[in-house]
């Protein structure tokens, strides 16, 4: 599998594994604890700011790569604010991992980057799977965890978590616990905890930090003094010696020093503060704004030239100063420290802090850099400075897939801004938009168009005119608002709407404009899907892949011409789909290897084209090229849709069990973007389980999806009751009953109207089958054979097959009697020939899935009773019959089965739909 890059930036300081210090007190009590936690999935090492958390964590992992059976691979992350964002959550993490293994995450990263918010299941399973598959036992310890706020970063950690292989074990360093489910997994014996109150010093460290470690000397009692008083609090006791450093009064300070956790460290740091000279001290406060520095940084926020100097100085005074590279290059203080050096800078000198964030802000900019050029311009704060890189990062952020972070930024800015700059207001609406919210667009919307309305654009004039960083897109405004009030609309559900802004954005933007005006075409192209006009969606998706293609946007081509095929396939145009997809597959492969994603979706839609032909060697050669590309080389929807080809597949060989499990993969997979869902997977799922005789599951599908007979009909849902009316044929075929077969009657009747009218003859054939089986069953046989020699007509000249094919016995007595006579009998002798084939044989559940004669109420009744543990006198009595009686049934019951003992029949029952379960 080729390599995928970390395409957003990526701080490699984060990934620095802290390294002990001189200092360190040994504590083999917390290594121990530690060593237990990897035989569970999680260690959770919380306390607040200043227990040592990860000193101890690198301690221990020092202390473990001495050990002969250290053999676990660690990698290290640590976390900041910025990092609430789940795609930059996940794409850190991935990059912590590929620290110990270089490949690691190449799929899941393309799921990141790919359009569209997919669940934490689907972005991490991925992942997971492939982590188990490795040899290698790796520890991932996240630092700073607390600083995590985001919902949707929580449930992909909780999900993580829930599914870790053997090989993984996770370690959480954080101030306060986390909103995960810590008290199942401790139930659970999963979890591992380090505490405030584990990780105080005990009276015997504090003694050798101080007096060995920190070379003071003190009597036996000071040192129990202040160890009582600070309450082995690790920060409190390294603030306290380092104040005492040089003093001759050790014992006045021992007996003078108090104070709580509230005031002791304010007090402290004061006095460390007070003993640094007044150069020393003013670097301290100034830099104490950056998460992370180096000279040149340090230098550029100042105004020094001797930064690296300095640097140098404060870490070998151990001034709570953190390397966060072995070069020790960047550095960091100590997170409580910095907490009071920028109280006290905004104390003592509040007029700088506006200056030196924004010098930091133009440092990082000028490199590139726009996340901490943005973080810095937001806190000092300097909000038109914070706009005007937010605009300028747009691009790069939408590319990476970022708008969750877009978003961050952008609530912390003021409403006014937004009214001064139209383009920033965009992207704005753009982020919200792309991560599934309403709430906010329609501000920020009008917002932009107050520089398009003439008498509103006069009034806003009048404060100055419009900012933006480029001025083309002011110029593109008008169309570019038209295609956000399009997209709000579709997301509203508001089909009409969206095609009348969509068309508005077409007449507005320049006709050189490729990439707009495809946007602008697909977002007509999915109201008309989706509200079932086949011909309008199938003319604005052409309209949008032609301008795709024409500004080299081929992964949208690619994107476009699934949607392209999928419209052919429902419309009955087999052959237009496939060369659709055939057209794709070249125009992808003669890309460069950059940029050549989409490839497997290509084959997968050949794919299912010609299993439904019943070419199955091609198509399964076609499955098996792009299986051998990866997931990380297919689109958003390729690892479901994947799936549910190979299950297409497999169905098609005979192997029901096989394709089951495939739609349950799929059904892991599924991700949703703003096209309409009309063949949802669940509802495949059902078809699955009528093929495998679980009609009880397929009841309970349809109970839970709220279907009926009766329901008022729409293409949206016409999938779903095209499977409520086989559920409905496949019960009465088991069971017997005249309301489930009418209920389906009526609806096949009317769901054939309403597919004719629309032009939707892909779904008309398989109708037109079921409806054959219906009247089958109904005892109309002139009727059954009529409807499917309509369904053979429409299906000709494509090429159809397994649509016929997968009903197997059921359908195979018709078959027969259209090829005795009739205008599509040399079809129906075709499919005859194929059916015979071993390759194409129906799945066996299928062939036995119908009994040959239904059950009774009252035997169904029994047969219920046979699944208890109630004897057969027992189960008499409950009826109220004789024993004589209750043979006599069970014997029936046997027969119909096709078994000779109770046990058998209860399984047997089960197989076939009688009974629920398998």
């Amino acid at each position: 599998m080729e390599k995928a890059p970390l395409s957003s930036p990526i701080l490699e300081t984060k990934l620095f594994r802290p390294k002990t210090r001189r200092q360190t007190v040994a504590r083999p009590r917390l290594l121990k604890t530690l060593d237990r936690g990897i035989d569970g999935r999680v260690t959770l090492v919380s306390a607040p700011a200043g227990f040592g958390k990860s000193t101890l964590l690198g301690a221990w992992i020092a202390d473990a790569a001495k050990r002969e059976d250290g053999d676990h691979a660690v990698a290290w992350l640590s976390l900041d604010s910025g990092d609430n964002d789940p795609a930059l959550f996940w794409t850190y993490v991935i990059a912590a991992l590929r620290t110990v293994v270089p490949d690691v995450g190449s799929e899941t990263l393309a799921s990141i980057e790919a359009p569209g918010s997919p669940s934490p299941q689907s972005l991490l399973t991925g992942l997971l799977n492939e982590v188990a598959g490795l040899e290698k036992e790796i520890i991932l310890v996240v630092d700073d965890y607390h600083l995590i706020e985001e919902r949707q970063v929580h449930e992909g950690v909780s999900f993580l978590i829930d599914n870790l292989p053997p090989n993984l074990h996770l370690i959480l360093a954080c101030r306060s616990d986390p909103p995960l489910p810590l008290a199942r997994w401790r139930a659970h014996g999963d979890l591992v905890e380090v505490r405030a109150a584990d990780l105080r010093f005990s009276a015997d460290e504090a003694a050798e930090y101080l007096t060995r470690a920190m070379e003071l000397r003190l009597t036996a009692q000071e040192v129990a003094t202040l160890g009582e008083r600070t309450e082995g609090w690790i920060a409190a006791l390294q603030l306290a010696a380092l104040s005492m450093r040089g003093r001759d009064d050790l014992a006045d300070f021992v007996a003078g020093f108090a104070g709580d956790d509230r005031y002791v460290v304010d007090y402290l740091a004061e006095e460390v503060l007070q003993s640094q000279p007044a150069e020393t001290r003013t670097f301290l406060l100034q830099t104490s704004i950056l998460p992370r520095m180096s000279a040149a940084l340090a230098d550029a926020v100042t105004g020094r030239s001797d930064s690296g100097a300095m640097l140098e100085a404060l870490d070998r005074a151990n001034l709570f100063l953190v390397p966060l590279d072995d070069r020790r290059r960047w550095f960091r203080y100590h997170h409580l420290f910095a907490e009071v050096l920028r109280a006290r800078l905004a104390d003592e000198w509040p007029d700088q802090v506006l200056g030196l964030h924004r010098r930091a802000s133009a440092w990082h900019a000028q490199r590139g850099e726009l996340d901490a050029a943005v973080n810095h311009a937001l806190a000092a704060p300097d909000h038109d400075l914070a706009a005007k890189l937010i605009e300028e990062a747009l691009p790069p952020m939408g590319r990476d897939r970022r708008e969750a972070t877009l978003r961050t930024w952008m609530e912390a800015l003021p409403e006014d801004v937004f009214r001064s700059r139209p383009v920033l207001s965009l992207g704005c609406a753009g982020a919200l938009l792309s991560t599934g919210e309403v709430e906010g667009v329609e501000a920020r919307l009008r917002d932009a168009e107050r520089w398009v309305n003439a008498s509103a654009a006069t009034e806003a004039s009048e404060s100055g005119p419009p900012l933006a960083v480029d001025v083309e897109e002011l110029r593109r405004l008008p169309g570019s608002i038209a295609i956000y009030r399009s997209g709000l609309a579709l997301a509203q559900g508001d089909a009409t709407a969206t095609v009348d802004h969509a068309r508005r954005a077409l007449l507005l933007l320049d006709a050189e404009d490729e990439y707009r005006r495809g946007a602008a075409a697909a977002l007509e192209g999915l109201a008309l899907w989706g509200s079932g006009d086949l011909n309008g969606a199938f003319e604005g998706y052409s309209s949008s892949v032609a301008g795709f293609r024409r500004s080299g946007h081929i992964a949208d081509v690619l994107g476009c011409t699934i949607t392209l095929a999928d419209i052919r396939l429902t419309q009955g145009r087999l052959s237009d789909a496939l060369a659709h997809y055939e057209g794709a597959l070249a125009l992808a492969l003669a890309q460069s290897s950059q940029v050549r994603r989409g490839i497997p979706d290509m084959h997968v839609g050949i794919a299912t084209i010609l299993c439904e032909r019943g070419e199955l060697e091609a198509a399964a050669s076609h499955l098996d090229d792009a299986l051998a590309l990866g997931d990380s080389a297919g689109l958003p929807k390729y690892r479901y849709r994947s799936r549910l080809a190979m299950a297409q597949l497999r169905q098609a060989r005979g192997d029901l069990a096989a394709a089951a499990e495939l739609v349950d993969e799929a059904e892991r997979f599924f991700v949703t973007d703003m096209a309409p869902l009309v063949r949802p997977v669940p509802a495949t799922k059902a078809r699955i389980r009528v093929h495998q005789g679980r009609i009880a599951d397929a009841v309970a599908w349809a109970h839970e999806s709220g279907l009926s007979p009766a329901d008022e009909l729409s293409y949206a849902r016409e999938y779903e009751h095209i499977t409520l009316a086989r559920i409905l044929v496949s019960q009465h075929r088991r069971h017997g009953g005249q309301h489930a077969l009418d209920d389906a009657l009526a609806l096949l009747t009317r769901l054939r109207g309403a597919a004719v009218e629309g032009g939707r003859t892909g779904s008309v054939i398989e109708i037109l089958v079921l409806h054959s089986l219906a009247y089958r069953a109904h005892g109309d046989l002139q009727s059954a054979v009529d409807s499917l020699t309509e369904a053979l007509r429409l299906a000709e000249g494509e090429g159809y097959a397994r649509v016929f094919l997968d009903e197997g016995a059921a359908l195979s007595a018709l078959l027969e009697a259209v090829a005795a006579d009739g205008p599509v009998r040399e079809y129906a002798q075709r499919l005859l020939r194929v059916a015979r084939d071993p390759e194409h044989a129906p799945a066996a559940a299928d062939q036995v899935a119908v009994l040959a004669e239904p059950l009774s109420e009252r035997e169904r009744e029994v047969l219920r009773l046979l699944t208890t543990e109630l004897s057969g006198p027992e189960i008499a009595r409950l009826l109220v019959v004789s024993l004589n009686t209750l043979r006599t049934h069970t014997k029936r019951i046997y027969t119909k089965l096709g078994v000779n003992n109770r046990r058998a029949a209860v399984l047997r029952a089960r197989e076939l739909g009688e009974l629920p379960g398998r």
